[in-house]
């Protein structure tokens, strides 16, 4: 009897595991008539080459910035976009910031399109296959230098859209700001001064798009449809500096405990104990999304994940890379440095460890996690800087369906999916004036033009410059 029972159970257990996973399909999700704009591509190819020519490098030495380059840039935005300068003059707001305001009928709910003008250095020069400031268009149609992705293409589009838009006479229901920061990729003082001055202002705005997901392909397991990945929060970051000091000594007689030996060691007890995996509100939301486009197998999994969460924390884990980085906090170690002599002792030995904070976490537990983990108490953890992990933005709000719409219209063949950015913008400083921030850089990528940005041979189909355009054109319009 308890064996019949038992058997019952079971199958009344798989019973529900199956119908769930039948029942886990696609919402339906009607196309939008697109809006049709009047985007001149050829127009929006030129100016980009004409912005990726001016090397915009910045660094966290100011010795090493060519300031006049930043000053060309911006006078090259009133050259090629005039009536957004004359409607809607320019302020500079901090070190780099530029902040465009395109009055609405309304004051009230405004929005914020981002961008950043500011680049990395392009590394080995000789290596590239075109020089990286020399903004050339190949005979495939594809533009090259560096910025064209990393995000001058984006600030194009913006700026192609509005200039467009303004020509014609657009107001918008509501104001519109056009921030753009000159030194996100030093994380610097721009984006957080022009968040100052719109609190300054009482402005409150009720949507925000800076650079993040774009259109990409094979970016879930099971699902072939290419997917428009929309960061509606981003991990934090920090860089932690572990260290351990020493009597130094010659190195033929040392003790049973040496500085670099112990860093290792440490290294070591961190990478075999990782964080906690745990599944975050913006996974869950992936996983909804996109597990239900997968194939059947898959859909058995991520409409079961009450069952099969254990299975899946462990199958990222032993993958690594995004999917692993989805679901908890990662540290990288990165930098070490001991003795200058091969002989001798050093009397300090340095290790430096990125993390990416996942939303579970803060700078502080982290901290105390790696301390806990290490369990030397010679070895010091130190934090060198770093920021907490953004709120999440919801997506049941009329400002999510407002970018979705905005993103069906031009890539009708996409899933709109929310994810969490493992990387860093200048839009989580927005998250303290706003609730709906969002991160898009409105692109349809492949893996190889992905592994592009801050590396070599940096480029652009012409195409897409014009195509994100008009996707700005539509969000413009929503407004």
């Amino acid at each position: 009897m308890a064996g019949i029972i038992i058997l019952a159970l079971v199958v009344l257990f798989l019973a529900v595991l199956l119908v769930r996973a039948a029942l886990f399909r696609p919402k339906e999700d009607a196309l939008p008539e697109p809006e049709r704009t009047a985007i001149d591509y050829d127009k929006a190819a030129e100016h980009l080459a004409r912005m990726v020519r001016v090397k915009t490098v910045s660094s966290r030495d100011s010795a090493a910035v060519d300031e006049g380059e930043f000053e060309r840039f911006r006078a090259l935005l009133a050259e090629l976009y005039p009536t957004v300068t004359k409607n809607c003059p320019p302020e500079r707001i901090g070190p780099s910031g530029i902040l465009y305001r395109i009055k609405g009928k309304s004051a009230d709910a405004p929005s914020v399109l981002m961008a950043h003008y500011d680049v990395v250095p392009p590394g080995d020069e000789d290596a590239w296959e075109r020089p990286p400031f020399c903004g050339e268009t190949d005979e495939h149609g594809v533009l090259w230098g560096r910025g064209t992705l990393d995000t001058k293409g984006t600030l194009c589009g913006i700026l192609e859209a509005a200039e467009t838009l303004l020509a014609g006479g657009f107001v918008p229901a509501h104001d519109v700001y056009l921030s753009f920061s000159g030194d996100e990729e030093i994380m610097g003082e721009s984006a957080p001064a022009i968040v100052e001055e719109l609190r300054r202002r009482g402005v409150h705005p009720a949507f925000v798009l800076d650079e993040g997901g774009a259109v990409v392909e094979g970016a879930f397991p099971g699902v072939a449809q290419k997917t428009a990945v929309v960061g509606t929060c981003e991990k934090g970051q920090m860089d932690v500096e572990l260290s351990v000091k020493s009597r130094g000594g010659h190195t033929s007689a040392p003790p049973p405990k040496t500085p670099v030996a112990s860093l290792c060691r440490a290294a070591a007890a961190v990478d075999s104990h990782p964080f906690p995996a745990a599944l975050t509100p913006a996974a869950a939301e992936l996983f909804d999304t996109l597990g239900r486009h997968s194939g059947f197998a898959l859909r058995l999994v991520f409409a079961n994940l009450w069952c099969f969460l254990p299975l899946l924390k462990r199958i990222c884990t032993k993958s690594g890379g995004e999917m692993n980085a989805l679901m908890r906090t990662t540290c990288c170690f990165t930098m070490m440095e001991g003795s200058r002599a091969a002989n001798a002792i050093p009397t300090e030995a340095r290790m430096t460890a990125n993390l990416r904070l996942s939303p579970l976490d803060t700078m502080e537990t982290a901290v105390e996690r790696l301390r806990r983990v290490i369990g030397d108490p010679d070895v010091s953890v130190r934090t060198i800087q770093g920021t907490n992990p953004s709120p999440v933005s919801p997506t049941n709000t009329p400002e999510w369906e407002r970018l979705r719409r905005a993103i069906r219209m031009t890539w009708p063949e996409a899933i709109v999916s929310p994810y969490m950015m493992v990387a860093c913008s200048d839009s989580r400083h927005f998250c303290a004036i706003s609730e709906n921030v969002f991160r898009f850089s409105a692109m349809e990528l492949s893996k190889e033009e992905r592994g592009c940005i801050h590396g070599l041979n940096e480029r652009v189909p012409t195409e897409k410059i014009g195509r994100a355009a008009e996707f700005f054109t539509r969000v413009l319009l929503s407004c």
